[in-house]
């Protein structure tokens, strides 16, 4: 093992060093108080808040539920007395000495260090303040207040913070740009789209069980100044937008026109728009044929022309598009491998290609051969298994002990909420890698339940099912296990059939 180098008159030392106070930084540094509660941890953070996973539910063997609850990062420190945060922007690192660099001019000596510094959003144009991105909980909170005064609004992106926006906003009008022939092209296909596209037009339900928990902000708290290229907070938790108020200045519900297969083209502001002498279009929804394609009357601050041909006005744009690994702070003069979507690889112990370097979340991308069954998304629950297991994988190599991959990379398993339907997500369940030689089990009953299986060779590779199907834990097992299934047909989606007595 290379050895540390000397502390300077400015530097701090600690045997473990955690970059990133989202989930997978904060599980990480917790697992590690855990195992070496005599040894100094450093847990370096942007933001005056850190990310906690509250309510943890093993809904079963593969799938996790828990909420995610923004604390300040003194309630760390107080549960576990030998971790310190510093809250500060990583301005550099130098591998070879071991040492961290923050932006207030500090360094940092670590012996093993993981970075999880998450990901920013990947802005459609940058440097216009009427296009905003949704990653932290400020960004958040700028988004709720410039809702507030909005009677229309472009969401660009088809992920799940584009999904979620959609069906939550009320009050305005909502033009939504993806590029898919269909909604939620990462998460489920055309007939999962087709089967929730409804919900976008119907009354929302009322909240059953309010959102109670503690809500923190950075109002009145200290923050550091930002890097050049801006400091940004943690991902937001599964359910960022609990308790907080979307709506416009409309007296109406949803109201969400989708425009398919297209990509912004340019952007204009008022006035570069007002000297092109084009004209914007009306909002489409709702018009009869008559008005359809009606030129809009409005003036709005920013205007977005399609690769469609069609020009939308609006008071601002939402782009989300997807992250950027934060990796920047960490590359510059060090040899680390990244990978082409910009995360630094990690092997099957999650460490870098930097000695004593580790990385997990939304930073890193495994360069592993994945399993059959398992493939890597930039999730919140991939983000705390990962701070897990790296945890995991540093007390390993400080012990000198071997460790296996951890089971929860043995196969795909995600379980989250849109348009008020459970959706739950295993294996290759948009037939991800599997080619031409597959096929689709199918059963929808229209406003209830969407069920999909794929199958191949007569075994289950994965499978969505949208609304309270009580499926998860039958059809996981079926995943795992690969039972042939070749005798059963399309029996094995037959309603009347109770499957989880037969096969469990």
């Amino acid at each position: 093992m290379a050895t540390a180098a000397a502390s300077g008159p400015g530097s701090a030392r600690a045997r473990f060093i955690v970059v990133g106070g989202g989930i997978a930084g904060v599980t990480c540094t917790e697992q590690l108080a855990g195992e070496f509660p005599s040894e100094k941890i450093l847990l370096i953070t942007a933001s005056p808040l850190i990310k906690a996973v509250m309510n943890f539910k093993q809904v079963s063997r593969m799938l996790e539920e828990f909420e995610v609850e923004e604390r300040p990062t003194r309630i760390l420190e107080e549960h576990y007395p030998n971790v310190k945060v510093i809250q500060s922007a990583v301005r550099g690192l130098d591998a070879a000495q071991r040492k961290l660099y923050t932006e207030e001019g500090k360094e940092y000596i670590y012996e093993k260090l993981c970075i999880c510094a998450g990901g920013r959003p990947r802005l459609i144009v940058k440097d216009n303040p009427y296009v905003l991105g949704i990653r932290d909980t400020d960004s958040a909170k700028e988004f709720q207040s410039r809702l507030a005064r909005a009677k229309r609004i472009i969401v660009i992106g088809n992920g799940g913070i584009a999904l979620e926006l959609v069906y939550e906003i009320e009050g305005c009008e909502v033009i939504w740009a993806i590029k898919d022939k269909a909604i939620g092209n990462t998460f489920f296909d055309a007939g999962a789209a087709q089967f929730l596209i409804p919900q976008l037009k119907a009354d929302k339900p009322e909240a059953i069980h309010p959102c109670k928990r503690t809500k923190y902000t950075t109002e009145g708290l200290e923050t550091e100044t930002a890097a050049e290229d801006g400091a940004h907070g943690s991902a937001l938790g599964p359910d960022w937008h609990e308790g907080m108020k979307l709506k416009g200045t409309k007296e109406i519900s949803h109201r969400v026109h989708v425009e398919y297969q297209c990509e912004i083209d340019k952007i204009y502001l008022h006035e570069e728009f007002a000297s092109s002498q084009k004209t914007s279009l009306a909002f489409p929804e709702n018009l009869s044929e008559e008005r359809e394609g009606k030129i809009d009357e409005e003036c709005w601050p920013i205007y977005v022309q399609l690769t469609n041909g069609k020009i939308y006005g609006s008071d601002f744009i939402v782009s989300a598009t997807g992250v950027i690994p934060n990796v920047e702070p960490f590359i510059t003069n060090n040899h680390f491998d990244v990978a082409e979507d910009g995360g630094l690889k990690v092997d099957e112990q999650m460490r870098t290609s930097v000695p004593d370097i580790f990385a997990a979340g939304d930073v890193c991308t495994v360069s592993w051969e994945s399993r059959a069954l398992w493939q890597q998304m930039r999730l919140w629950t991939q983000a705390r298994q990962m701070g897990y297991y790296a945890a995991k994988c540093i007390a390993a190599e400080l012990l000198d002990e071997s460790i296996e991959l951890d089971f929860s990379f043995e196969a795909f398993a995600h379980v989250t909420k849109f348009f008020n339907y459970k959706v739950v997500l295993l294996g290759k369940y948009n037939s991800q890698g599997l080619g031409t030689d597959h096929e689709l089990l199918l059963r929808c009953t229209k406003g209830q339940e969407y069920v999909k299986t794929v199958m191949q060779d007569g075994r289950m590779m994965g499978a969505v099912l949208i609304g309270e199907t009580d499926l998860e834990g039958t059809f996981e097992n079926l995943i795992l296990n690969q039972m042939d299934l070749s005798a059963y047909g399309e029996d094995l989606l037959d309603p009347d059939i109770d499957i989880e007595d037969y096969f469990d």
